[in-house]
C-alpha cells in the first residue's frame, strides 16, 4: 500500500477536506465517526478501520469501540478496553502510535478471533490527538497482507486522526452547548411559569414549583411541557 508522493499528497488532502467539512456541518457523532472510518481506509488503502473513543466518566478510564467500516456488527458491540489494556489501551496511554507486522503473534492484541475470522495480519494504532496532546481515541488501521508501514504512511495516518479528533471534539462540544441551551431554556421557562401560578393561584415560588413538579410526574410528561402549557395558558386568558 506504499503511495507514491503525489499520490500521497492528492489523498492526504482530500482526506483532511472531507473531515473538516464534517466539522463544520450538522452531522451527529455517530455519522461523523463513521465518515472518519471510511475515509481513512480509503486513503491509506488499509482494508479495516476502526475508531476507539475514550470514556473520561470512567475509572479507570475505558475506551469503547464507537465505529468501523467493517461488515460484521458482532466486531462493534460491546467492545470496551481499559486504559493500558491491549494494544488500543497501550498507545491511548503510550500517546505514540504502534505498529505490529502481525497481530496473531502480538500478546496485548486482543481481538485475535476477530482477526482470524476477517484475515487481518497488520496493524498501525494511532493516537486521536487533540492540539494540547491530549487523547480522546484510537484509530486502528489493518492491512489483510503482512505489512511494514512506512513513515509516510505512518505520518498521513496520524494526520488524519488529529484531523479526525478536531472533528469529534468540535461535535460534542456542540452537543453539550445545546444541551446547556436547553437547560437555561427550560430553566427561563420554568420561572415565568411560576410566576403565572403564584399570581393566579396565590402560591409562594417553592409551592409554585412543586405544582409543576407534581404536574410534570402525574401526567408523565418532561417539565418544560407543562410551564409551557401555563403559559400558553396565561396568554389565552
Amino acid at each position: 500500500m506504499d503511495l507514491k508522493p503525489t499520490e500521497n499528497t492528492d489523498k492526504y488532502i482530500k482526506a483532511l477536506m472531507d473531515i473538516s467539512r464534517a466539522i463544520n456541518s450538522d452531522l451527529y457523532l455517530e455519522e461523523i465517526l463513521k465518515l472518519i472510518v471510511m475515509v481513512t481506509a480509503k486513503v491509506t488503502g488499509v482494508d479495516i478501520c476502526s475508531l476507539w473513543l475514550m470514556d473520561e466518566d470512567k475509572e479507570p478510564r475505558e475506551l469503547r469501540l464507537k465505529a468501523t467500516q467493517t461488515i460484521d456488527p458482532e466486531y462493534v458491540k460491546d467492545r470496551i478496553l481499559t486504559i493500558n489494556e491491549g494494544v488500543v489501551g497501550h498507545v491511548a496511554a503510550q500517546q505514540q502510535p504502534l505498529l505490529i507486522k502481525d497481530v496473531l503473534q502480538e500478546p496485548r492484541f486482543k481481538e485475535k478471533e476477530m482477526a482470524r475470522k476477517m484475515g487481518l495480519k497488520s496493524l498501525a494504532s494511532v493516537p486521536l490527538k487533540l492540539r494540547d496532546e491530549k487523547v480522546i481515541g484510537v484509530l486502528n488501521c489493518f492491512t489483510s497482507e503482512p505489512h511494514d508501514f512506512t513513515e509516510t504512511e505512518v505520518n498521513l495516518i496520524k494526520a488524519v486522526a488529529n484531523q479526525a479528533a478536531v472533528a469529534i471534539f468540535n461535535s460534542e462540544l456542540m452537543v453539550k452547548t445545546r444541551v446547556i441551551q436547553e437547560e437555561l431554556e427550560t430553566r427561563k421557562l420554568v420561572e415565568r411559569s411560576k410566576e403565572v401560578l403564584m399570581r393566579r393561584m396565590e402560591l409562594t415560588a417553592d409551592e409554585a414549583y412543586r405544582w409543576i413538579q407534581k404536574k410534570s410526574m402525574d401526567s408523565r410528561k418532561p417539565i418544560r411541557q407543562v410551564a409551557e402549557a401555563i403559559l400558553l395558558s396565561e396568554e389565552m386568558y
